[in-house]
């Protein structure tokens, strides 16, 4: 898929959005790290793009929307023939009050599309690299209704339940050949200023990019200090 080595200082976010998303950007560019930016809404991308460059990252943006599965995709190879991420962190999520009953088959295909399809396509695309070099982090957000389904968000329980699964069986397929693969289970909502702020947040991604194999498992979850948690069987 790519033709070059793993760049060790290089992270992908996908799902830059202006909370948690731009955080984790910020934690790994304090870090030395170049970092490439993911959303469907290029304004967006430009703003935050700008912020960090602000700050003497260096940033690249990538314009794509993952509720269209297979223009996602091609999105993804383009950007892995250009250059290949030593951290991919999926921090995507369609977050809509909804009832499994009610919800037609265009929403469920779309919000799984978001919530999970993206997550395995990102993986498919930039992991294969991972495993050749021997070396490699690759995180995904996750949410209590993973582990405890929200009647009122019907879509995104399903969702964070099929992502917490695929988390678990690429932690498996992969932790042989070097490569860390986790979900982060966020325990509350995200609002700046409290125990689950971002950036105390995005402490925990860099953590995990930065523990050692022998305490590698599928999931962490935070659930108040914004601190690496329990670790667990799987994850989102």
């Amino acid at each position: 898929m790519t033709g070059s080595a793993v760049d060790p200082q290089h992270v992908i976010v996908v799902g830059a959005g202006p909370g948690l998303g731009a955080a984790i950007a910020r934690r790994f560019g304090r870090e030395g790290f170049a970092v490439t930016l993911v959303a469907r809404h290029e304004r967006n991308l430009a703003e935050l793009a700008g912020r960090l460059r602000d700050a003497g990252v260096p940033v690249d943006t990538v314009t794509a929307d993952v509720a269209d599965a297979h223009g996602f995709r091609t999105a993804l190879e383009e950007l892995a023939r250009r250059t290949t991420p030593g951290v991919v962190v999926y921090n995507l999520a369609s977050i809509a009050p909804d009832r499994i009953l009610t919800s037609d088959v265009d929403h469920l295909l779309v919000t799984y599309a978001v919530d999970v399809v993206g997550a395995v396509t990102a993986a498919q695309v930039f992991t294969p690299a991972m495993r050749r070099a021997g070396r490699g982090t690759f995180l995904a957000t996750g949410g209590h209704p993973s582990v405890a389904p929200e009647p009122r968000y019907a879509t995104l329980s399903l969702g964070k339940a099929g992502l917490r699964a695929a988390v678990s069986l690429l932690h498996d397929d992969l932790k042989a050949d070097g490569v860390h693969v986790a979900g982060i289970r966020i325990e509350g909502a995200i609002i700046p200023g409290t125990a689950l702020d971002p950036g105390r947040i995005a402490d925990t991604y860099w953590a995990l990019h930065t523990q050692p194999p022998g305490e590698w498992s599928a999931e962490t979850v935070v659930d108040g200090p914004g601190e690496p948690g329990r670790a667990g069987a799987a994850t989102p």
